[in-house]
């Protein structure tokens, strides 16, 4: 797609997991919005060029202020026009392991997204969040959404629940996103792009050892310090992607390093920092086995606690899931190898965020935001759904056999897809 790069706004930002795959697929972020301030402090910290609102959702472009509305547009959007407004509607109330009443408040965070879709229009919607968003209430709540976006002008709609360990995130994590193009610009079924293109996409698995074997085993005392960089090689390439010293096929190294304004020459290791573990936990750590849970262990000891309590990550396969819990408690998110919990580094690892992604802020803070973030590489593959997307809209095309021209005309490096996709030489995504 060639010009300027599309441009999108962020609703429910958190600290930027799907903003930074949105613009690792090729978008600018015009705006952004994000209620929580420590949260907001951090999306600054390492958004600074983008606008941010931090504050509730329902007053931003708010109906009753004609003039506030144009104001934000301004800026927040400047004169151009929107091509994907996206974001992640608060969870908590969709989710398995909290409450699932209907009448969440939380749950009608959505109905706020499609208030700002009607005034700003934009060409796509990208919905993030937990499954039990389209599951609940036997279904209510899919038909729901469904049945708002369609009476908000979008109709095309496509949906998948997506494991982030099958698109190259060393984590097993299943969301569902849904995307929605405006009435009439797209001639071909949403559901059939996305469908197809999410068969293109898919990674070889990375395993937890593969994703933070190259971190020492000695962390920083605090959150407010830090520690010489690991002076070893990239062993694979995610960790090509995620080291400061290296470059990817997605990051390259001045990237990383300039995101932190780190000096070339000297670079440090940020937020590799954990909780302390108490001397009669770590007894009980150093029993478990990698890959075992509590009910591993001799019965004297597991004592019918809740199996999932006590677990240490399996090295040769994905993470199990990481959560905002962590920063109470971190006894189901034990090193492989090491007898201490993982560390804010190695869980922005296991989320996808390369090493010059920084925290700021209080340890529990940050264990909470690394929990509730969308993992970059999987916002990454959702976003080049609708770069496709975009392609049939500019060409007007009507045939998805004409997948494999979207692919060649939008796309990116040809290790993004399998070997039956011919590519010429393209080096990066296409603005």
């Amino acid at each position: 797609m060639r010009g300027s790069s599309p441009h999108a706004l962020s609703l429910f930002s958190g600290i930027g997991g799907l903003c930074e795959g949105v613009c690792k697929a090729g978008f600018k972020i015009t705006g952004a919005v994000e209620k929580d301030s420590y949260a907001a402090a951090n999306y600054r910290l390492n958004f600074p060029h983008v606008p941010l609102y931090e504050g509730d959702i329902t007053n931003f472009f708010p109906c009753s202020h004609p003039k506030l509305r144009s104001i934000h547009k301004a800026q927040y959007l400047g004169a151009n026009d929107l091509d994907l407004l996206f974001g992640g509607p608060p969870c908590q109330g969709f989710s398995s392991i909290g409450p699932r009443e209907v009448s969440d408040p939380r749950n009608q965070m959505f109905m706020e997204f499609c208030r700002i879709a009607t005034f700003l229009r934009p060409k796509f919607i990208l919905i993030e969040n937990v499954p039990n968003m389209l599951l609940m209430n036997r279904g209510y709540f899919k038909e729901r959404i469904f049945e708002a976006l369609m009476e908000i002008g979008y109709e095309n709609i496509g949906w998948n629940i997506l494991n982030a360990a099958d698109y190259g995130v060393p984590q097993e994590r299943r969301r569902v996103f849904i995307i929605a193009a405006r009435s009439g610009i797209l001639k071909v079924s949403m559901q059939s792009i996305f469908n197809r293109a999410i068969s293109l996409l898919t990674k070889p698995r990375i395993s937890v050892e593969n994703a933070i074997g190259d971190l020492p085993k000695d962390v920083a005392p605090d959150s407010g310090h830090t520690i010489e960089y690991p002076d070893v090689s990239a062993k694979n390439y995610f960790q090509q992607e995620m080291r400061l010293d290296s470059s990817g096929v997605i990051y390259n190294r001045s990237e990383k390093i300039n995101r932190y304004k780190f000096s070339a020459e000297s670079i440090e290791l940020h937020n590799h920092h954990t909780k302390e573990i108490q001397n009669k936990r770590l007894r009980l750590v150093k029993l478990l086995k990698p890959g075992k849970k509590a009910d591993s262990l001799p019965k004297h000891i597991w004592n019918r606690a809740r199996p999932e309590k006590w677990r240490r990550f399996d090295p040769k396969r994905p993470a199990h899931t990481l959560m905002a819990q962590m920063h109470r408690d971190l006894s189901e998110w034990v090193h492989p190898f090491f007898d201490r919990w993982i560390t804010v580094r190695e869980a922005l690892r296991l989320q996808s965020f390369h090493d010059g992604f920084i925290l700021g802020g209080s340890e529990w803070q940050q264990l909470k935001q690394v929990g509730n973030a969308v993992p970059p590489l999987l916002g990454r593959i959702t976003s080049l759904v609708i770069r496709i997307g975009l392609w049939y809209v500019a060409k007007k095309n009507k045939a998805l056999d004409n997948f494999d021209c979207a692919i060649r005309d939008v796309f990116c490096h040809p290790k993004d897809f399998p070997r039956s996709v011919h590519f010429p030489k393209i080096l990066s995504i296409k603005s």
